[in-house]
C-alpha cells in the first residue's frame, strides 16, 4: 500500500474546480447529482483511509485488545510512519463520528417538530399558516410530502407568482433535495476538504428547482419575481434548521441565471474545455479515491490473514 492509502485524505481537493464550474455551466439537475456522488464516494472512502490507519497503528500499543500479531512487522510496514499516523486516526475518527452522528440527529429533531407542529392541521400537500412572518418551505415526510406558507408572504405576491413559488417548492419535493443537502453536509463533516462541495450543491439545488419551476409556469420571469420578492419580505422560519430542507442560496445569482436563457439540458459537458477537464478531473479524484481505498482494506485483510492464521 505505501503512501496510497493517504491518499483518499488529500484527493478531495481535486473537487474544488468543478466546484465552481458546474455551478456555472452544467445543468443545475446534473451539477446537483455530480457534486454530491463525488461528495458522498470521497468521504467514504476518506473514512475508511482512517479507520485502516487506526487499525494499524495502534495494533501494538500496549493493552491493545487487537490480536497480537497484527502488529507485526510486516503490518506496520504497510502503512507509512504507522505509530504516529494510527494515534492521529484515533481523535479523527471520534471527531467525525461526532459531528456526523450530531448532524444527523440535528437534522432528525428539526424534522419531528416541523410535522408534530403540523399534526393538527388539514392534512393537504399545502398548508397555509396564519402567520404574521413571511416564510415559506418544502417539508419532506415518509407518507405525505408538505410544503408551509404563511399568509404574510402570500400576501405580499401575485397570483402569477404564488403559482411560481408552489412550483419551487414542489420541486425541491420531488427532486429529493433534501437528501443531497443532508449528503454533502454529512460529506463536508467526514472530511473538510468537501466544504467547498456543500456550498456549491446548496446553490444548484436551488437553481434546480428555479429551472422546474420555470419550466412549469412557462415564465422565467415570474419566477424571478416571486424569489426577488419572497428573498426582500421573508422573515426568519421558527424552525432555524429548517433551512436544510431547502436552503436558499445567494440569491442574486440565482435572478441573473433566470433573467438569462435556459441551461441546455446536457448531461456530459464537452471533455476539451475548462469544464469537461474538471468533471473528469474530479471523476479521476474520486476513482483513484475509491481504488486506493478498496486496494489498502483487501491488502490489509489479507496481511491481517495471514498474522492472525484465521
Amino acid at each position: 500500500m505505501g503512501v496510497f492509502v493517504l491518499l483518499p485524505l488529500v484527493l478531495p481537493l481535486t473537487a474544488w474546480p468543478v466546484a465552481r464550474l458546474a455551478e456555472q455551466h452544467l445543468h443545475p439537475r446534473t451539477a446537483t447529482r455530480l457534486l454530491t456522488g463525488v461528495a458522498a464516494v470521497m468521504a467514504v472512502c476518506s473514512t475508511v483511509c482512517l479507520g485502516l490507519l487506526m487499525v494499524v497503528g495502534t495494533a501494538q500499543l500496549p493493552g491493545n485488545p487487537l490480536p497480537d500479531g497484527w502488529s507485526d512487522p510486516e503490518v506496520r510496514r504497510a502503512v507509512p510512519y504507522d505509530e504516529i499516523a494510527g494515534r492521529a486516526a484515533i481523535p479523527a475518527l471520534c471527531a467525525v463520528a461526532l459531528v456526523c452522528g450530531r448532524t444527523l440527529l440535528r437534522h432528525r429533531r428539526v424534522h419531528r417538530r416541523a410535522h408534530r407542529a403540523l399534526a393538527g392541521l388539514p392534512g393537504t400537500q399545502v398548508v397555509v399558516l396564519p402567520d404574521g412572518t413571511p416564510y415559506a418551505y418544502a417539508l419532506p415526510g415518509r407518507r405525505r410530502d408538505r410544503i408551509v406558507v404563511t399568509t404574510a408572504l402570500l400576501d405580499r405576491l401575485e397570483p402569477a407568482e404564488r403559482r411560481a413559488l408552489f412550483a419551487h417548492e414542489r420541486a425541491h419535493l420531488a427532486g429529493g433535495h433534501h437528501r443531497h443537502l443532508l449528503a454533502v453536509r454529512l460529506a463536508a463533516r467526514a472530511n473538510p476538504f468537501l466544504w467547498p462541495l456543500r456550498a456549491a450543491v446548496a446553490y444548484t439545488a436551488e437553481r434546480w428547482a428555479d429551472e422546474d419551476a420555470a419550466r412549469s409556469v412557462g415564465s422565467r420571469r415570474t419566477v424571478a419575481r416571486a424569489i426577488g420578492r419572497a428573498a426582500l419580505v421573508s422573515g426568519r422560519a421558527p424552525l432555524p434548521g429548517l433551512a436544510g430542507f431547502a436552503a436558499p442560496g445567494p440569491v442574486p445569482r440565482r435572478l441573473t441565471a433566470l433573467l438569462g436563457p435556459a441551461p441546455a439540458a446536457r448531461r456530459r459537458p464537452p471533455v476539451f474545455t475548462t469544464v469537461g477537464l474538471a468533471v473528469w478531473g474530479a471523476a479521476a479524484g474520486t476513482a483513484v479515491s475509491a481504488m486506493s481505498s478498496v486496494n489498502s482494506a483487501v491488502t490489509m485483510l489479507f496481511i491481517l490473514h495471514a498474522a492472525t492464521r484465521l
